[in-house]
């Protein structure tokens, strides 16, 4: 059965809705020139095209993307893979995607796996197989592995990476400037008088976590600021984690009267461990996140945080897959820029 051919006339007669016969003959070609207007076939002439699009507009017709899929071989999903574990961001991401399939035929599928887990390739593999997705969008830390995008290359699934560093030609890759942000923030700290910064790094194998350590490092050598060990605690991207590490930190003395926690979550955590120690912020205790959450405003004193613009970044790898279906015909950016976000919880370091 060609693409769009539904069932005939009595299915018409039963629903009352257009089908690709009525589109056919109102407009005086084939059923199979319809399937070509609707697949976008560059085998048209504009006046043919417009005569169609014009019928399938008044009529309301709305093709039928089983149909569609079978005839193109491919079903209209966009594959959401990940294993993070920041709820808020996998949400973001979603939202992103989402806001680019609007209006189209596409929808999406998420599909969380393990990175750790000795199977993870056959998982992912299985996924692509059993649902033919017309492509993927990858999330860090998963989209760090080149051996996932080679499999995508292999089963003809296109993909887009994203990730807090470049990993890939622009045709596979939206990025962020997580370094240079980070040293931006910590930079801000520094200019409101702190010496004794604390640092609250995200997982191992996050390549965000990396290099929001690398941008609190940088800041740190220019200012000719040292960083012992005792004031870099590990954090795992949650509120509970962001608590633990606070803990830590702040059992030191002197204590640090900076925090930077590598993600809101864990700077919302720290904000909750020194309110148990009566531990004002931000007079006593400056803290800076990243992501610019909703948490990072309905906390309070709210966050100063940097901004990620995930949402954006996880529309334009959807519109960079959808590329040649009448979506993302404009080059789409890889490289977002985030920025500090200056909120209540950043003061000058207090004295003495």
């Amino acid at each position: 059965m060609s693409e769009a051919e539904e069932p005939p006339a009595q299915g018409s007669r039963r629903t009352g809705k257009p089908t690709i016969n009525d589109v056919a003959r109102l407009s005086g070609v084939s059923k199979k020139t319809v399937s070509r207007v609707i697949n976008r076939s560059p085998l048209l002439n504009d006046e043919t095209r417009r005569r169609v699009e014009t019928v399938i507009r008044e009529l309301g017709y709305v093709p039928n993307p089983q149909a569609r899929a079978l005839a193109l071989r491919t079903n209209f999903l966009i594959g959401l893979i990940h294993d993070n574990p920041n709820a808020q961001m996998v949400l973001n991401v979603q939202q992103g995607i989402l806001e680019a399939l609007q209006g189209t035929d596409f929808a999406m599928v998420v599909r969380p796996v393990d990175r750790g887990a000795a199977t993870l390739m056959d998982d992912i593999r299985s996924f692509l197989e059993r649902q033919r997705p017309y492509g993927v969008v990858i999330l860090p830390p998963l989209s760090e592995n080149d051996a996932i995008a080679r499999l995508c290359d292999e089963l003809g699934c296109r993909y887009v990476r994203m990730g807090s560093a470049e990993l890939d030609d622009a045709e596979h890759m939206v990025a962020s400037n997580d370094r240079e942000a980070v040293a931006e923030a910590v930079q801000f700290l520094y200019t409101s008088g702190h010496k004794l910064i604390g640092l609250i790094a995200g997982p191992h194998g996050f390549r965000s976590a990396a290099e929001r350590r690398r941008g609190f490092e940088d800041a740190l050598r220019s200012a000719s600021l040292k960083l012992p060990r005792s004031l870099i605690a590990e954090g795992n991207y949650t509120f509970e984690s962001g608590i633990a590490a606070a803990e830590k930190l702040l059992d030191l003395s002197p204590r640090p009267t900076a925090i930077f926690a590598s993600n809101d979550e864990m700077a919302a955590g720290v904000i909750h461990a020194a309110r148990a120690r009566d531990i004002a912020v931000p007079e006593e205790l400056s803290v800076i996140g990243f992501d610019d959450t909703p948490i990072a405003s309905h906390i309070w004193p709210p966050l100063t945080t940097v901004r990620w613009p995930i949402v954006s970044m996880a529309r334009s790898a959807a519109l960079k897959l959808l590329a040649g279906q009448g979506r993302g015909e404009e080059a789409e950016p890889s490289l977002f820029l985030s920025r500090l976000v200056r909120r209540a919880s950043v003061a000058f370091a207090p004295q003495g």
